[in-house]
């Protein structure tokens, strides 16, 4: 039997790990922080979810398959490192764009890409361990 408590404490803190995993993932390149810890971080909400309730309900919380967030996060990586090659720069240079907004200028660059690719494949393959393993008992 499931306890009430975790249950509840499930619902609670899952979305604010969520939140607090993107604020990592956007604060790492210039503090501590990034794509790694930031999917560690979003990787304990989902597996929260599965402690508390069951494996399929933190699946159908993610949405999409983990396998399918590992490929697109190595394609992100990848990519991001490449594009220095495109410009005549080394591989893995970052790249930076200034976006123009009604704010001001958001400079946005290929560390930010290879972030979230890096956080795309933490999370994907820490949930394809832990739910595989949690699907088998």
């Amino acid at each position: 039997m499931k306890s009430l408590i975790l249950l509840t404490a499930a619902r609670l803190i899952s979305p604010l790990l969520l939140m607090f995993s993107v604020f990592l993932l956007l604060r790492g390149h210039n503090e501590p922080g990034g794509g790694f810890a930031g999917g560690l971080v979003a990787a304990a909400a989902f597996i929260l979810l599965a402690i508390s309730r069951d494996p399929a309900t933190a699946r159908s919380a993610l949405r999409i398959e983990p396998q399918t967030l590992m490929g697109a996060g190595l394609l992100m990586a990848v990519g991001a490192g490449v594009v220095g090659l495109f410009v005549g720069r080394p591989l893995l240079t970052g790249i930076w764009v200034g976006l123009e907004l009604p704010t001001g200028t958001l400079d946005v660059g290929t560390p930010l890409l290879f972030d979230i690719g890096v956080y795309l494949v933490v999370l994907g393959s820490t949930l394809t361990m832990v739910l595989t393993l949690a699907e088998e008992e």
